[in-house]
C-alpha cells in the first residue's frame, strides 16, 4: 500500500496529528498486518483524525478495529502531567462528541469501528480484544497512557506494535513518564520517531 501517495490526497480533521506522524503510525500498522495476529485498538480518538485512516487501511483485512474515548474532552491533570509548556491543555479541552466522530466516518466512507464511550480508568479486560496486534495510544496524560497499557499488555500477540503519541512532546510530559515507567517493569524495544514512541514486542 502506498502510504505517501495516500497521504497526498487527504485532509486531516484536526491539528492533533500531522502527516509525518500519520505516515509513521500507518507504516507501523502495515508492518503488523501479515506478521501479528489479533485486532487493532485506539485509545483517544477525538474527532477521528487518526481513526479514519487506520480504518481505511484495515478495511481490506479481517482485523476488527476498536476505539475508546470519553467523548468528554481531557480529564483533570495529575502532578505527572504538569509542564509550563502545556498550559493550553485544560480539563474539558479537545472535546468531540461520539455523534461527530460517527458523522466524520460516514463522510469519509470508511467502515465504522467498534466504539466504547468511557474514561479509560473505567474499562476492564472484557472491553478489549483477547488478541491485539496493533495499538495506538493518544491519551495525552500519564494515567490515560498507563491505564490502556495495563489493559492491553496481556493481550498483545508476538510481533505486536504499540504506538504512543506525544512521547516527545514537552507540553505533555505524562505520556513519556508513563511509557518509561511501564517499560522498566515490562521490557520491550523502544524507538522514537517524531513525537511518537514505538514499542515492539
Amino acid at each position: 500500500m502506498d502510504i505517501a501517495g495516500y497521504l497526498q490526497n487527504v485532509t486531516l480533521l484536526s491539528d492533533q496529528v500531522d502527516k509525518r506522524e500519520l505516515r509513521v503510525i500507518l507504516s507501523e500498522l502495515l508492518k503488523t498486518l501479515d506478521t501479528a495476529q489479533g485486532d487493532v485498538v485506539e485509545f483517544g480518538c477525538f474527532e477521528g483524525t487518526t481513526s479514519i485512516h487506520l480504518a481505511h487501511f484495515l478495511a481490506s483485512t479481517n482485523k476488527e478495529f476498536y476505539v475508546y474515548d470519553s467523548f468528554a474532552g481531557l480529564p483533570a491533570k495529575t502532578n505527572q502531567d504538569m509542564s509550563p509548556a502545556g498550559e493550553q491543555f485544560k480539563e474539558g479541552e479537545l472535546l468531540a462528541t461520539k455523534k461527530q466522530f460517527i458523522l466524520n466516518f460516514k463522510k469519509a466512507r470508511v467502515p465504522l469501528p467498534h466504539i466504547k464511550k468511557a474514561w479509560f480508568s473505567e474499562l476492564n479486560g472484557g472491553d478489549v480484544p483477547s488478541a491485539i496486534s496493533f495499538a495506538f495510544l493518544d491519551g495525552d496524560y500519564y494515567d490515560s497512557i498507563l491505564d490502556p497499557l495495563k489493559l492491553i499488555w496481556p493481550n498483545l500477540t508476538p510481533g505486536a506494535v504499540v504506538v504512543v503519541d506525544d512521547y516527545a512532546n514537552e507540553a505533555l510530559p505524562g505520556a513519556s513518564r508513563a511509557v518509561d515507567e511501564w517499560l522498566k517493569a515490562h521490557p520491550a524495544r523502544l524507538r522514537v520517531e517524531s513525537s511518537l514512541a514505538i514499542i515492539y514486542l
